[in-house]
């Protein structure tokens, strides 16, 4: 099976254009060397050294790598360092009045912080949780919108050797009481409440909710970020009190063990159960700075926004430890993409004079539906380059991206990774590799990557099967590397694999374009169709703007095919409902046209951009729709009740 172009025309990824990186990136760009590849594969595991070396060590590893053909696995043995250490006080001699942290708030607000500025305030926050208990085998969980007050905290637990773990300011409090619970955290810092366009949340309600919801007792240490009166209980203390108290403090970087974790992180939830995956102080760190230096090409100089929430793993790895270790100012913004115009952030970019910028392609999407006038407001010629990362982005999204974001000229880096990877292994260098819009690219240098059948063996090329990653890598979770999960997919008793459940095909430049989830197939008459598959056909036609597709219950095929599409603005919906079904039959099969064609004005999707797929399955089936917290729109579920019952 090969992936369609969405013109009913079966296409190879070598058969697709490739375009070359533009000569002035490949100039400036950190790796421009095409044998690095090479290079890596004869080094490994000794290649990853060069990711060590972007560290400061309190104490040297003994070797890059210590392990054999199957865990355990340790990655950096013998090293010890900090990775607040890292991200801000190395920087100090040189840049201690660069800034380090620009933050843009809902209703226009702004802060800046300089390294010098980040290190005090991160030093006293510090000293305030020392002194509130928090040690070494204690967990900080973290319940904050995107404000500054985030990243600060979670260099404060990392600076004193505290595991943190963040917890997404949207989710519910029955979602954070869970977490709460299985860390065994004694310790939460939150805030009164944030804006969400323009109506107040009130996260300390939230908080409380979920403290009385656990066994055991939870201190509180409570931000003021709306300026009005907090209730603080007898055992809740005030952020700004306590910062006060404890202004000018000095605490002494901890040294970690290279596999001492570094923090802890759950799964998004938005399929499944979410899963607790911690994360190592040297391997991790090491990983997410080599990928922001090779990759998102950031350097000291830049400033580097990533949109991403930093609730989940991409705000953590590309936000705060990737960026801040290389010494560059990251953006934050607090705030949504159409608030309080759809030019929001290419305002943003414009103010901030942004060199790289890194969203989602359901982001992307949403811009095309918008319309290209929006970013023609504004100067984006700052811009360096694009990347993309949470799901695969279709080609026409990939072709509008770099037209009307970039220029026509940036490079776009379409980057492949996972909450259990903890940074990027596959995606293509943009200072050496061509560019395959609706490919992520090969697997990095020193990553190995196959395509498998249900069996295990290597399918051929551009023949769809199931990702693997065949060889350890810096970043990996402590999990895989005792060899806690290892096993959980089919594997060899003598062959170490990780199994991501990501569909694929690989063509023969090693180009790797994804399917979408191995369990997102749906099964109509006995024939499975992959989702990634119909979106991409679907969000292929013209006055398409994004679509996600679903399996609901049905009598006579066991299961039917459901797409929910969101047109471009002026779409004559049954021209355009002809168009789609005449694409999904041409390019799959008569038997992959949708039962139902469900128009919308937008997907249900969470802050950080990704569509919840299991609530329009609950829609389709009008099932109950179960916790909806992570939802940015929570208003359109009721619309797509309404359209899918054809009320």
């Amino acid at each position: 099976m090969t992936p369609g172009d969405g013109t009913g025309r079966d296409v190879s990824l070598s058969e697709r254009s490739a375009i070359d990186p533009p000569e002035w990136f490949v100039e400036q760009a950190n790796v421009c060397d095409a044998d690095v590849y090479d290079a890596f594969d004869a080094e490994w595991p000794d290649c990853w050294d060069r990711a060590g070396a972007l560290l400061d060590w309190e104490t040297p590893y003994d070797e890059v790598f210590r392990g054999g053909e199957t865990p355990p696995f340790e990655w950096f043995p013998g090293g010890r360092l900090n990775a607040a250490y890292n991200c801000i006080d190395r920087h100090l001699p040189e840049r201690k009045n660069q800034l380090a942290l620009v933050w843009e708030g809902h209703v226009g607000e702004s802060r800046t912080y300089t390294y010098l500025e980040l290190y005090r305030e991160v030093n006293a926050v510090a000293a305030a949780l020392r002194d509130q208990g928090v040690g070494p085998d204690d967990v900080v969980t973290v319940y904050l919108p995107m404000v500054p007050e985030l990243p600060v905290v979670m260099l404060a637990c990392a600076r004193l050797g505290v595991p943190h773990n963040v917890v997404f300011a949207g989710f519910s409090a029955d979602a954070l009481a869970e977490r709460i619970e299985r860390t065994g955290s004694a310790h939460l810092v939150t805030c009164d409440g944030y804006y969400r366009r323009g109506s107040a949340v009130a996260q300390k309600n939230k908080a409380d909710n979920a403290r009385i919801a656990v066994d055991q007792d939870v201190s509180m240490v409570v931000l003021d970020h709306l300026g009005g009166e907090v209730h603080l209980g007898p055992d809740d203390y005030d952020y700004h009190d306590l910062l006060a108290a404890h202004r000018g403090a000095e605490v002494d970087p901890v040294p970690r063990a290279a596999d001492d974790p570094l923090f802890r992180i759950y799964t998004s939830g938005t399929t499944g159960e979410p899963k607790a995956v911690d994360h190592t102080t040297g391997g991790y760190l090491a990983h997410v700075a080599w990928t922001s230096q090779s990759v998102l090409d950031i350097k000291p100089e830049d400033t580097y926004w990533c949109s991403a929430d930093i609730g989940w793993i991409t705000g953590h790895s590309y936000i705060v430890y990737g960026p801040l270790a290389l010494g560059t100012t990251t953006v934050l913004y607090n705030g949504t993409p159409d608030h309080p115009e759809k030019d929001r952030l290419w305002e943003l970019v414009e103010r901030y004079a942004v060199d790289v910028f890194y969203t989602a392609p359901t982001a992307v999407r949403a811009f095309m539906k918008w319309g290209a006038e929006y970013p023609a407001k504004h100067d984006l010629s700052s811009l360096r380059l694009l990347g993309t990362v949470g799901e695969p982005i279709d080609e026409r999204a990939w072709r509008w991206y770099r037209e009307h974001i970039g220029g026509g000229e940036c490079p776009v880096v379409d980057t492949w990774w996972q909450t259990e990877t903890g940074a990027i292994l596959v995606s293509t260098l943009p200072g050496v590799d061509q560019m395959k819009p609706g490919s992520a690219g090969r697997a990095l240098p020193g990553i190995e990557t196959a395509v498998v059948d249900p069996a295990g063996e290597a399918v051929d090329r551009n023949e769809a099967g199931e990702l693997v990653v065949t060889r350890p890598w810096p970043g990996m979770p402590t999990s895989l590397l005792s060899g806690e999960a290892w096993g959980e997919s089919p594997t060899r008793a003598d062959e170490w694999r990780y199994y991501p459940e990501d569909g694929a095909t690989m063509d023969e430049d090693g180009y790797v374009t994804f399917l979408g989830r191995v369990d997102d197939a749906i099964n109509v008459a006995g024939r499975r169709f992959s989702t990634m598959e119909l979106e991409s056909t679907i969000a292929g036609v013209a006055g398409v703007a994004e679509a996600a597709v679903v399996g609901a219950d049905h009598a006579t095929t066991g299961t039917a095919i459901y797409a929910y599409v969101s047109p471009e603005r002026g779409q004559d919906e049954g021209a355009l409902h002809d168009r789609i079904e005449t694409a999904v039959a041409d390019a799959i099969g008569g038997v992959a046209t949708p039962e139902e064609i469900v128009f919308t004005p937008d997907l249900p999707k969470t802050r950080s951009g990704k569509v919840m797929r299991r609530l329009l399955t609950a829609v389709a089936n009008g099932d109950d729709l179960g916790d909806t917290s992570a939802l940015r729109n929570p208003e359109i579920l009721g619309e797509l009740q309404s359209a899918t019952n054809g009320e």
